[in-house]
């Protein structure tokens, strides 16, 4: 393991945890920013596999990757218009 470049684990760590979806799913699964070591073309297609999963296993995908938002159904995210003040938003993509 210590021999793979940054990519090369998160890719192994994510086809372990599809693996373990695909024989056992589960109904809720949290990744926070899985895909940060993948470069965009593989992020698209890790986006592309998730889609899959996504019938039986709802997925909250913590990121900040365009690839993986581009792929989601709903987008939510935290602005700040003025100072100390927080704003949620929500965005249905379909």
């Amino acid at each position: 393991m210590m021999l793979l470049s940054g990519g090369e684990k998160a890719f192994t760590a994510i086809a372990l945890l599809f693996a373990i979806l695909k024989i056992n799913p589960a109904p809720f699964c949290v990744l926070d920013e899985i895909e940060a070591a993948l470069d965009d073309v593989n992020v698209f297609r890790y986006a592309d596999y998730l889609k899959k999963f996504a019938k039986e296993t709802q997925f909250l995908v913590i990121t900040h990757r365009k690839g993986s938002m581009e792929a989601a159904d709903t987008v939510y995210g935290v602005t700040m218009e003025e100072n100390g003040i927080s704003k949620l938003l929500s965005m249905k993509l379909k």
